[in-house]
């Protein structure tokens, strides 16, 4: 009895001075991304946000500290260079620690548009991109079905590269997966019945939001809000605000309103918020489903009350 007591007792020493190996070190370029890759490795380990709070990936500046991060992580989790400007050098000799989240297999990519009004024959129903050198709209982890698809590419990268938590890491993709598809069906049974209603949006960042629940977006004030606006576009737009063609503009908390304000002074449009990254939401696995249903319900509230 003595003997199989200090068997136990080393053992037990043994564990606690070598602990079960410590999951990778893993950094996720933005909010939505980190969301997908936290569920994935809940339970083993949290990996670190590059871009958090409420800053925009169109005018984020790497800092040194980030340099670093970039240089230590393990894994590093993106959506890919066209959304990742300011990465670009600082991921070159990244090789196989980058995991490139838009060429994950099963991921759709759709044709980005172009700002302004969008006309039946071109912008508004931009398709699935083919094998020509259209440029892709970046925003790709608005359509649940590619966080699905991108979920996955997480799980098998982390297990490769973390064997020892290959199961868990599996097994939580799965759930996740699960997860997903019944947000993807909530959804859409949530906007079914606006699907008609017009409305602008500050720039093109829903395309994958829009096409996968059938809206009808009239136009974007602006491609990408680091550009600037001309004064053609803000007429044609305000011109169609005014009559009635669009019953509701959003903005973005992360940019001033004065845009806004212009294309709705005097017209019965209404203002709606709409957040493609979670700004204001805690960075976690639950923050990916809070952004698809705040999006949800800013366009349900908004066009709901204007149709």
């Amino acid at each position: 009895m003595r003997a199989r007591a200090l068997s136990l007792s080393l053992f037990a020493i043994a564990h606690f001075l070598c602990p079960a190996e410590a999951a990778p070190k893993v950094l996720a370029t933005l909010k939505p991304v980190h969301s997908l890759v936290a569920g994935v490795m809940a339970g083993a380990g949290t990996p670190e946000l590059l871009v958090g709070g409420a800053l925009s990936e169109h005018s984020y500046a790497l800092k040194p500290s980030d340099a670093r991060k970039i240089a230590e992580a393990d894994l590093v989790f993106e959506i890919g260079p066209d959304m990742e400007t300011y990465l670009s050098g600082a991921l070159s000799g990244a090789g196989s620690r980058l995991v490139v989240l838009e060429k994950a297999p099963g991921v759709k990519l759709l044709a980005a548009r172009k700002g302004g009004l969008w006309g039946e024959d071109e912008d508004r129903h931009a398709g699935h991109m083919g094998g020509h050198s259209e440029l892709a709209d970046p925003h790709l982890w608005l359509d649940p079905q590619n966080a699905i698809a991108m979920t996955r590419t997480i799980a098998g990268a982390l297990a490769k590269a973390d064997p020892a938590h290959a199961g868990l890491y599996r097994a939580n993709a799965d759930k996740r997966v699960a997860e997903l598809t019944r947000l993807d069906q909530e959804i859409r049974a949530q906007l079914s019945p606006l699907k008609a209603v017009p409305y602008l949006v500050f720039h093109d960042a829903y395309h994958y939001f829009e096409a996968r629940y059938g809206l009808s977006p009239a136009g974007a004030i602006t491609v990408a809000p680091d550009r600037p606006v001309g004064a053609r576009r803000l007429s044609d737009l305000r011109a169609m605000v005014a009559g009635g063609k669009a019953v509701c503009i959003f903005r973005e908390p992360q940019f001033p309103p004065k845009l806004i304000d212009t294309l709705d002074a005097g017209t019965k449009a209404k203002i709606g918020v709409l957040d493609p990254l979670g700004a204001e939401l805690t960075p976690g696995p639950t923050l990916y489903p809070s952004l698809m249903r705040q999006l949800a319900a800013s366009l349900s509230s908004c066009l709901s009350k204007n149709r």
